[in-house]
């Protein structure tokens, strides 16, 4: 697998890490292809600061040296620097934008789930814009000022619009033209419709911290054809 490396200096390399593949290497399965593996293959040292889910794309940060590792890891820990995604939910928020509360947990018997509990759930901030409104889908951008695990994916499904195709706290089915347009016919070279958006639409937009010389570094990472294919159907049939 070819890296996308979209910034990098003597210290940091930002890669736009593609859906489906893993952050960090799996303890269980070490055949699987991992953005740290790749890069540790290309560099003498790479220091993990932070992870994105396997199903999420976009901005994902390693350091070089030991010394720039503990500085950006302290901006995460600070909660210092600025970390955006984009994702495309179900519905439509009643507020236009706001800020999101709920403390997460880990479920007590499901492995790998996370859950909302107030009382016994760590702090968890998530404050989001709606930037477009279809009706049976928005997209939204969401700025995490705690980094839990799945937290967007659990704030947004505990409010009734969960992230589109995200099979733990929503729904598998995938995203067809023909469930946005009320009369679609099949192409004479098609025998089945192909699927416009099959993973789930979650994307790491942005990244925004500083180095130690007090450099501000901002990092975009595009948003992938499969999202923004789903969002030109859902302006062309839905508004």
């Amino acid at each position: 697998m070819k890296l996308e490396i979209i910034y990098e200096d003597a210290d940091y390399v930002v890669v736009n890490k593609p859906s489906g593949v893993l952050s960090i290497p799996d303890r269980h399965n070490a055949e699987l292809i991992s953005i740290a593996g790749l890069l540790r293959e290309r560099y003498a040292d790479i220091y993990i600061v932070h992870r994105i889910d396997r199903e999420t794309s976009g901005c994902i940060c390693f350091a070089k040296n030991e010394n720039a590792h503990k500085f950006l890891s302290m901006q995460f820990e600070k909660r210092s620097l600025e970390k955006y995604y984009l994702g495309i939910i179900h519905g439509s928020f009643e507020q236009k934008s706001g800020v999101i509360t709920d403390a997460i947990m880990e479920h007590p018997v499901i492995k790998g789930k996370m859950i909302i509990n107030q009382k016994q759930g760590k702090p968890s901030v998530t404050e989001f814009e709606t930037l477009e409104s279809f009706g049976t889908y928005s997209l939204v951008s969401f700025k995490i000022l705690t980094g839990r695990t799945h937290q967007i994916r659990l704030h947004c499904a505990n409010l009734g619009h969960p992230i589109v195709c995200d099979a733990l706290y929503g729904l598998t089915n995938p995203v067809f033209i023909s469930s946005l347009k009320k009369k679609y016919n099949l192409s004479k070279d098609e025998l089945e419709e192909k699927p416009i958006l099959s993973r789930m639409a979650l994307h790491a937009h942005k990244l925004i911290f500083k180095t130690e010389k007090g450099a501000t570094i901002e990092v975009e990472a595009p948003m992938t054809k499969d999202m923004n294919a789903m969002l030109k159907q859902c302006r062309k049939w839905l508004k």
